[in-house]
């Protein structure tokens, strides 16, 4: 089986550009939801000082993370705020001092086997940073650690611009490789494989020279094909294991762990500062100097695009993330999350959706496809309103990589359907198993 996908332009304009560190914002916004998982609840009040690496939201649920000040200053109000993706969230908003005085809660946890690990990754407020905000100590809290034959960690980066992970290897690698280390005491896992595009040689030369001097450890050099670093590609590209539908690494032996995520967990037990900032690469065809800065988790899109020098035309989109998975941001006042590892500005002519026309049935979708899906098939029952069928045709398979997309030569909206049918599915799936249940009772 070959797992297919597009050549994009790489537009990696940043990867050779050390991280800037901004200003201290004036204020930061903090919400309580950067995470996939029940979002935090605030635990300062309006007036509190808090400074920075302090605790302001803690966990609700297993699937939640604790949330700490990037900042130090004065509490202004406990606030809601509207998300990229059109939910509402509570939020902390600081009004800063400048001072940046760190709080005297931060400190290097205290670790000692597997369970004490997981807790100090669950306190540092870890994330998914390639941008999938999934917590990471669910991730690493296995319950059979014997059924995982492999870590994986993606160094992929395959989204055009972003090169905030390559700046993680090219600044951090010594942590990346700490991070392997304490995998390999606390989880007992013997084999680690780092997976990273051909379009990133330098990366890869010093990744090869570390993992020599480190046993179980491989470089695997991945074409650079987009979307190569989707879990479930980069799985089977890097060992040869296919996903099932539904299921996850773990049901195939493997976790898969993002690279900057990783040198992160390193230096926190180092340095026992939680997830307070990100680094951020700023680029796009409306942005003046583009570049890789360092922010404060909260810190607003337009400070951060200040810093690299503000606009140099008018933006037409703005995006958390990549051109091709990226979130179109509601205002410039959004804040910087956990997991932003871009904030990218076109202009008119970038962001311009093409005129679409009808479909000429090329198949031109169905052969990029990653997972060989059908978004002609998915278009015409979703429009019928044919939910069965979008279940037949594994809608819920789908990634939204926007592959289909891209390559259509009639422009048209290929993977907004897929999402909308896949949101018709989850409902049509909802009412059927409520039925059953009613009829059962």
């Amino acid at each position: 089986m070959k797992l297919h996908g597009i050549t994009v332009p790489h537009k990696k304009n940043t990867a050779h550009c050390a991280p800037v560190r901004i200003p201290v914002p004036k204020t930061v916004t903090i919400p309580m939801s950067m995470h996939i998982g029940r979002p935090s609840k605030p635990t300062v009040k309006r007036g509190d000082e808090v400074r920075v690496g302090q605790l302001i939201g803690e966990p609700d649920g297993f699937i939640s993370v604790p949330i700490h000040s990037s900042v130090s200053g004065k509490v202004t109000k406990i606030d809601e705020m509207m998300t990229a993706m059109g939910s509402k969230c509570a939020c902390v908003v600081i009004e800063t001092d400048g001072e940046q005085t760190v709080s005297e809660d931060v400190k290097p946890p205290e670790v000692n086997d597997l369970d004490s690990f997981i807790a100090a990754v669950r306190s540092s407020g870890s994330v998914g940073l390639g941008g999938a905000g999934f917590p990471s100590y669910v991730k690493l809290a296995v319950k059979n650690l014997d059924a995982i034959d492999a870590v994986i960690i993606n160094a992929a980066e395959c989204e055009p611009y972003i090169t905030s992970d390559t700046s993680t290897m090219r600044e951090k690698i010594g942590y990346v490789f700490k991070g392997i280390e304490h995998l390999r005491k606390y989880l007992g896992v013997k084999r680690f494989i780092i997976g990273i595009e051909e379009n990133k040689p330098h990366s890869a030369d010093r990744m090869k020279k570390l993992a020599e001097k480190s046993d179980g450890v491989e470089v695997k050099l991945l074409p650079s094909i987009y979307p190569q670093g989707g879990e479930k590609v980069l799985v089977y590209n890097t060992i040869g294991k296919i996903i099932p539908k539904g299921s996850l690494p773990l049901d195939v032996g493997v976790i898969v762990i993002n690279v900057t995520t990783l040198a992160f967990i390193a230096e926190y037990l180092e340095t026992g500062m939680p997830l307070v900032e990100k680094c951020i690469t700023v680029d796009g065809s409306a942005v003046k100097e583009p570049k890789n800065v360092i922010a404060p988790i909260g810190a607003s899109i337009s400070d951060v695009i200040e810093s690299a020098g503000g606009f140099k035309t008018e933006p037409a989109k703005v995006l958390y993330g990549g051109p091709m998975m990226g979130i179109a941001v509601p205002s410039l006042d959004a804040p910087v999350l956990k997991n932003t590892n871009a904030i990218i500005a076109m202009d008119a002519r970038e962001a311009a959706p093409p005129k679409t026309t009808p479909c000429i049935n090329c198949g031109a979708c169905l052969s990029h496809c990653p997972f060989r899906l059908d978004p002609r098939a998915i278009a015409r029952a979703y429009k019928k309103d044919e939910p069965a069928e979008l279940g037949e045709l594994m809608v819920d398979l789908c990634m939204e990589c926007g592959c289909c997309s891209y390559v259509c030569p009639a422009h048209r909206p290929l993977v907004q359907t897929n999402k909308l049918a896949k949101a018709r599915l989850k409902d049509y799936n909802a009412q059927k198993a409520a039925k059953e249940k009613e009829g059962k009772a």
